[in-house]
């Protein structure tokens, strides 16, 4: 989703523009139960044809509808500045020695918060979105999200799998376990941030692992 949106006629701007606002409007009055690509484009005074072939499904609407907010929390982990966003900063905890590169868990962790507040404010939609499509959660930015956390997880624990831990960690951050977090455990959004702490201390905390063993072949 980081990057230019392609060019499009002024008339499919317009058009785009009033069914992303349609369906806020949609969104606000009668929540996500009644948000059919067909209703919104009834709403809005669109050809059917016009919203399938711009969303493709619901869960396109809905990406489009998060599209703003994603961009701003994805520059400000690329290109941003430290802890979450790369470069060099000032000496911390996690960080020591001003000026130094930014220590690859003291990024982890700081995306993790960064994620946390991020999906806090698109709660309603991010539902929405996994219960209109079971993919929902693996597409749109999670491969961004992925491949960020398992580069710096291959710095801050060699020898682990950083895929793993990175698909192990952001699938403790999905928006529907947050929320049973928030309204089953009682836990506000400050203590879950601390508990992400201590589990990306766990993490990397420990020894450089061994590289694996190639997996023997058995014999023909």
């Amino acid at each position: 989703m980081l990057g230019q949106a392609p060019p499009e006629r002024a008339d499919a701007a317009r058009n785009r523009q009033k069914i992303i606002e349609c369906a806020e409007r949609m969104l606000a009055e009668c929540g996500g139960h009644q948000l059919s690509l067909d209703e919104v484009a009834r709403v809005a005074g669109v050809g059917v044809g016009t919203v399938y072939r711009r969303f493709g499904d619901r869960a396109g609407l809905l990406f489009a509808l998060v599209e703003d907010s994603e961009r701003r929390f994805q520059e400000s982990f690329m290109t941003g500045p430290p802890p979450l966003g790369p470069g060099t900063g000032p000496s911390s905890s996690l960080s020591p020695g001003a000026g130094a590169e930014v220590d690859p868990q003291a990024r982890v962790a700081a995306f993790m918060h960064a994620l946390l507040d991020h999906q806090a404010g698109l709660e309603k939609l991010l539902l929405l979105l996994e219960k209109s499509s079971p993919d929902a959660r693996f597409s749109g930015p999670y491969p961004l999200y992925h491949t960020h956390l398992a580069t710096l997880l291959a710095k801050a624990r060699p020898g682990a799998d950083p895929h793993f831990l990175a698909d192990a960690l952001l699938s403790s951050a999905a928006v529907t376990l947050v929320t049973f977090l928030r309204t089953r455990r009682a836990l506000t959004l400050d203590q879950i941030k601390s508990r992400f702490t201590d589990l990306v201390l766990s993490i990397c905390a420990g020894p450089p692992l061994p590289a694996e063993e190639p997996t023997a072949q058995p014999p023909r």
